[in-house]
């Protein structure tokens, strides 16, 4: 059986790396100028919302690294966090998928090169997390 641990630290690192993505992803979206043409509110309440996804990350990244031995314990508890990180990446790969046009943004190698390797990672988080579900050792 493969030690989750590693696996759930490598997934902690995968999750601290999408913020480097997700820095780049205004501008090369042409966000802020977008947003300058709406009035205060929504202007604002994208920005929140795109920093409580930055705090989420860095959450789920920082759980995941330094709380890996837990995680990997089985309890109900590690079991239910572990699931839902799975279900969240699935559900994220399913709208990268089917519901995100990003073919506009995709003007370069290099971004296409982007795109997809996220949506390889957003995949491989999927069965990280389910793995790691059911790897430990009930108490």
């Amino acid at each position: 059986m493969i030690d989750p641990i590693p696996l759930l630290q490598l997934a902690g690192g995968l999750h601290l790396g999408f913020l480097a993505a997700g820095l780049l992803m205004p501008k090369v979206a042409g966000l802020p100028e977008l947003l300058q043409t709406l009035p205060a509110f929504p202007r604002r309440l994208f920005w929140m919302y795109y920093s409580f996804i930055g705090l989420c990350l860095v959450s789920f990244g920082t759980a995941s690294i330094l709380l890996a031995p837990q995680l990997a314990q089985g309890t109900v508890l590690s079991q239910a966090v572990c699931l839902f990180l799975a279900g969240f990446w699935a559900l994220r790969l399913a709208f990268a998928t089917w519901v995100l046009d990003l073919t506009p943004y995709l003007t370069t190698r290099i971004r296409r090169l982007g795109y997809h390797t996220l949506n390889i990672t957003f995949a491989l988080l999927v069965p990280i997390y389910l793995y790691s579900a059911f790897a430990g050792e009930q108490p």
